[in-house]
């Protein structure tokens, strides 16, 4: 298994070269490091994940190292290798490949890109040093890593203070959830005396129904664990509570968006969760939990997403969604189907961001979708690949034949566990889920109509503006276009949907002189292998993700059963995703095409539920009101009262005081005449002699 190795540190040592070299041999060699690095690790991936999937193949550990022995507490650094582990080598490999590959046409004006890429790199280390984990400590080293490289990716622009603020959100909010996370790691080492994955899952089933101090309060033991260690989860899958850093991630470069936000990092959660199934099957209420979580994740997004202007934004909602999707697989027993999920939604959600990265390419970096318009016949493979992943995330396929792109095959199988789990919290999520696959489709198509159908609205985009103004187009101190703070009109938050309200003078020609241009080949070539990912992956590898217990050998708690039920559940749930995808893409075609009144009115008739969905449910106005005021207010008083008015004052400002005075008195004692120092001597012999004398 020497090609776990190289698979691994690999990324890491191309990202020091580059990071730390670049001076020396400039950017385009570091460029080539990186990414040669990272075809060699996704070529080497293949291969074991088709191992894997072959049939019987024992999972595998590489020791490195001795790590930490302290007294009762000791683990090694160790590389674990089993059918999880593959799936995700080859996401992450694969997706981080095509995202290299893809920068150097989307960063190529960006005089920062060594930087870029070595942090690219970076992040890649990170994420498979948290897939290949053998004990819990390196899960969270892996864990940890792939936050830094998260907060230096989104606010790479750091000069731009949105991105700034960005990055802080992300880091503080998964702090929150890291919290929880380390919590639940010191727990698990207390009940189970050791961090070691496979000793820890071999024991958990024993523990069901034991109870632990936790809080003053005696509680089940495994419940209280798994709980703490899916906060982490969700801080780092942003679901519902932890998820409002997700949204303004998209601050960072699109390369990142599809990287990390879209592919990666926000599945670790899943990830872990899966990896960690024994423990949870053994707190069923954990996993109700878990359930419930998700299933209020994937609605929440959904609904957000309908209402959003930002193209990146609606496919970062998409994909907080779709995450939902996956836990709440997971919490009904269907891990087999979440990790299958997983490896779709990495292919056609990557494709997605990639697509809108090279939409905004050709656009002059407008990312509003209101300045759009007719496009596809002016970036037609960029279209053909958009097309491809929006028929992939909604699910587009023929039940009868079995035939159909790759969502069809993964998130059907989902709302199939959810309703043949037979609980009441499944049945929920089956509903949830199937209203929010209608949601998905609405809003997949909305953008599809918005950008690529109508007639051009370029016109009143003041980016498009600055192009027809300046050849090299409007850029800041990094010298990419894309930092450029823009502010979009409020349109249809007003009651009014503006998205084909173009004067008739700009309609006839709405690109008033700018012509929109294909991305070049570097970011084409991704998009044509995603394209072929979010086409074929789900029929290809259905049969392995969800039919064969042998396969996983282990490596998650399969639920045979519960895969057997699936195939018996009434056909109307089986056709229910293709229906109400049917239903999505109809009513954004009459909203969109057909009559594109329809928005404004229906906005103004929903008032303050439009503005409720818009708002993205005032989860971050509540939390600015409830932590972030709160917080500053404290933190003044502590400075102004505690800093300023009771250390500085009695300490620094104090003692400085002191010496002051001192110094004055020092000053009139010290006068230089020999007279006074003659009286000082004849006062203080006085004083010698009288006090013997007493």
């Amino acid at each position: 298994m020497s090609s776990i190795l190289i698979i691994v540190f690999l990324p890491l040592l191309a990202s020091i070269v580059a990071g730390l070299g670049h001076p020396a041999f400039g950017a385009t060699v570091a460029k080539a490091i990186t990414t040669a690095g990272l075809f060699v690790s996704c070529a080497l991936s293949w291969p074991i994940f088709l191992a894997y999937l072959g049939g019987d193949v024992a999972g595998q550990v590489v020791p490195l190292m001795t790590w930490v022995q302290s007294g009762d507490m000791s683990f090694d650094w160790a590389l674990r290798v089993d059918t999880l582990t593959a799936i995700m080598l080859v996401v992450i490999t694969s997706v981080s490949a095509l995202v290299h590959l893809y920068s150097w046409g989307y960063m190529a004006e960006d005089p920062d890109q060594p930087r870029f890429f070595a942090y690219l790199s970076l992040f890649t280390f990170a994420m498979l040093m948290l897939v290949t984990a053998d004990n819990l400590v390196q899960m969270f080293f892996g864990w940890e890593g792939v936050g830094l490289a998260s907060y230096l990716l989104i606010g790479f622009w750091y000069r731009k203070p949105s991105a700034g603020a960005a990055a802080i959100k992300a880091f503080v909010v998964n702090r929150v959830g890291d919290l929880g996370f380390m919590l639940g790691i010191f727990g698990t080492f207390l009940v189970f005396q050791t961090t070691s994955i496979p000793a820890i899952l071999e024991a958990a089933p024993a523990m069901q129904g034991s109870t632990i101090t936790f809080l003053s309060m005696r509680l089940d033991t495994m419940t209280i664990l798994c709980l703490l260690l899916f906060v982490g989860a969700m801080g780092k899958s942003a679901q519902l509570g932890l998820h409002t850093w997700l949204p303004d991630a998209m601050e960072g470069p699109t390369p990142v968006s599809a990287l990390i936000h879209a592919a990666t990092m926000v599945t670790a959660g899943v990830f872990m969760l899966c990896r960690l199934s024994p423990m949870f099957e053994a707190a069923p209420a954990a996993l109700t939990f878990v359930t419930f979580i998700g299933a209020a994740t994937c609605i929440f997004a959904a609904t957000v997403g309908t209402t959003q202007w930002d193209i990146k934004r609606v496919i970062a909602y998409s994909t907080c969604s779709q995450l939902g999707y996956m836990f709440f697989a997971a919490g009904v027993g269907a891990y087999g189907a979440a990790m299958f999920h997983l490896f779709t939604h990495a292919f056609f959600k990557a494709l997605l961001f990639l697509g809108a990265g090279s939409v905004i390419h050709a656009m002059h970096h407008e990312q509003d979708m209101r300045y759009y318009g007719g496009l596809r016949k002016h970036i037609p493979l960029t279209f053909c690949a958009m097309l491809a992943g929006t028929l992939a995330i909604t699910g587009v396929g023929i039940y009868w034949v079995h035939a159909g792109f790759a969502g069809f095959h993964s998130k059907d199988a989902i709302l199939e566990a959810a309703f043949a789990s037979g609980t009441g919290m499944g049945r929920f999520a089956f509903w949830v889920g199937a209203l929010a696959a209608l949601l998905t489709s609405f809003y997949s198509w909305r953008l599809m109509f918005l950008t690529f159908w109508g007639k051009p609205r370029w016109a009143l985009s003041e980016h498009i503006q600055h192009a027809m103004h300046d050849a090299h187009g409007h850029h800041d101190a990094h010298g990419h276009a894309e930092h450029a703070a823009h502010n979009p009109p409020a349109q249809e938050d007003a009651g009014h949907d503006h998205s084909h309200a173009v004067p008739s003078a700009q309609q006839d020609d709405g690109t008033a002189g700018y012509h929109p241009h294909e991305s070049p080949w570097s970011m084409l070539i991704p998009l044509v292998v995603l394209t072929v990912g979010a086409v074929f992956a789900g029929f290809m590898f259905s049969p392995f993700f969800l039919e064969s217990e042998s396969v996983w050998n282990g490596a998650i708690a399969y639920n045979e059963h519960l895969m057997h039920e699936m195939h018996l559940v009434p056909l109307w749930v089986k056709l229910s995703a293709t229906i109400v995808m049917l239903i999505g893409l109809a009513v954004a075609w009459l909203a969109y095409v057909r009559d594109t009144s329809i928005p404004g009115k229906t906005a103004a008739a929903l008032g303050p539920v439009y503005r409720f969905l818009f708002n993205k449910w005032y989860f971050d106005e509540l939390y600015h009101a409830v932590f972030v005021k709160p917080s500053f207010a404290l933190g003044r008083v502590f400075w102004q009262k505690g800093d300023v008015g009771g250390i500085d004052r009695f300490g620094p400002n104090g003692a400085a005081f002191v010496v002051q005075q001192g110094a004055v008195l020092a000053r009139k004692v010290q006068s230089g005449y020999l007279t006074s120092y003659a009286l000082v001597m004849l006062l203080g012999l006085v004083a010698v002699v009288s006090w013997v004398l007493v």
